[in-house]
């Protein structure tokens, strides 16, 4: 499993970039309406296309197909898995020859109807015990959304017992000063 993540926002020149992405990703960024959306979406792109390019020497674009629920495939490669994600701060992609996910997601306050709605009790305790609350939140939020984008489905599972129905998944998890991301994997 390879990991990347990128902070690098603004270190690009945007347009030079849409010229060298996929027709099919370019549509995809321009369907954000700010700037720092359309870079973020390039950057998640940016970063599958080097790890393509060093783990199995792919230098074309890669293009996506979708399944029912959304979750991208590369179009002539099934051998390869995939998963992009990006938050305000940074852009993540982990590149597999079997199912993963990833997310990442900047820290931010939170009601406690959010957490008691997409936790679990004993999550729950967790992030009420925590140090740091809103880390502990968003640490076990990039875990479930991470699940549910290996698993394929998005967001239609009850976000409470995501964790606990799927035991057999291995997470990595990296809390940088901003934000937090989580890599998932079948153990």
């Amino acid at each position: 499993m390879i990991t990347l993540v990128s902070e690098e926002i603004w270190e690009f020149d945007l347009e030079t970039a849409m010229k060298e992405i996929s027709a099919q990703r370019r549509e995809q960024a321009l369907k954000f309406r700010y700037e720092q959306g359309q870079r973020l979406c390039v950057l998640a792109y940016q970063l599958l296309k080097r790890g393509l390019r060093e783990a199995y020497g792919i230098t074309e674009n890669p293009i996506f197909e979708y399944n029912e629920h959304g979750k991208p495939s590369i179009v002539g490669h099934p051998e390869i898995f995939f998963n992009l994600s990006h938050c305000k701060e940074a852009a993540a992609c982990v590149i597999s020859d079997r199912p993963v996910g990833i997310d990442v997601e900047s820290f931010r306050t939170f009601k406690d109807s959010l957490v008691r709605y997409t936790m679990g009790v004993d999550e729950c305790q967790r992030i009420f015990s925590a140090e740091r609350p809103e880390v502990e939140f968003i640490r076990l939020w990039t875990m479930k959304e991470a699940a549910l984008k290996l698993i394929g489905t998005g967001i239609s599972n009850d976000l409470k017992t995501v964790l606990s129905d799927h035991p057999d998944l291995h997470f990595t998890t990296h809390v940088a000063p901003q934000y937090v991301y989580t890599s998932c994997e079948n153990a």
